[in-house]
């Protein structure tokens, strides 16, 4: 006896909504942040080993790989700052509306982007 009933929600007619997409990837920064942390953390207890260990660490930052990666840490940590503000409000049990969650999706998404560019723009000593 084979069950006919299709899977629910079905992969192919699920369509994706900013707050799905918020959620999954506040799950996925979290991780990445745990996983930045540790790294930083490493990173910083290699310099007790003095300055041999400090001019490695610097040629890893200032290389192109080590200037993507602290862009994409920057980029995480403000992603993940926005998105528990937003679950925060929402504990208070703010901003369930449909409309709302949209609004408050989409600032999460493209504050992070704009907070990491501002961040980027002190570094660089532009602001």
């Amino acid at each position: 006896m084979e069950n006919k009933e299709p899977l629910s929600p079905h992969i192919q007619i699920y369509k994706w909504h900013i707050s799905s997409l918020v959620s999954i990837s506040h799950r996925i920064t979290g991780i990445i942040n745990i996983i930045a942390i540790t790294f930083i953390c490493l990173l910083a207890s290699l310099l007790v080993f003095g300055q041999n260990s400090y001019e490695m660490i610097n040629l890893f930052l200032i290389s192109t790989i080590g200037k993507f990666f602290i862009l994409g840490i920057t980029w995480s940590f403000c992603f993940q700052v926005l998105s528990e503000i937003r679950h925060l409000i929402m504990d208070l049990g703010y901003g369930f509306e449909l409309k709302t969650t949209k609004i408050t999706g989409l600032i999460v998404i493209f504050g992070s982007v704009l907070l990491t560019v501002i961040f980027f723009l002190i570094g660089k000593n532009f602001l």
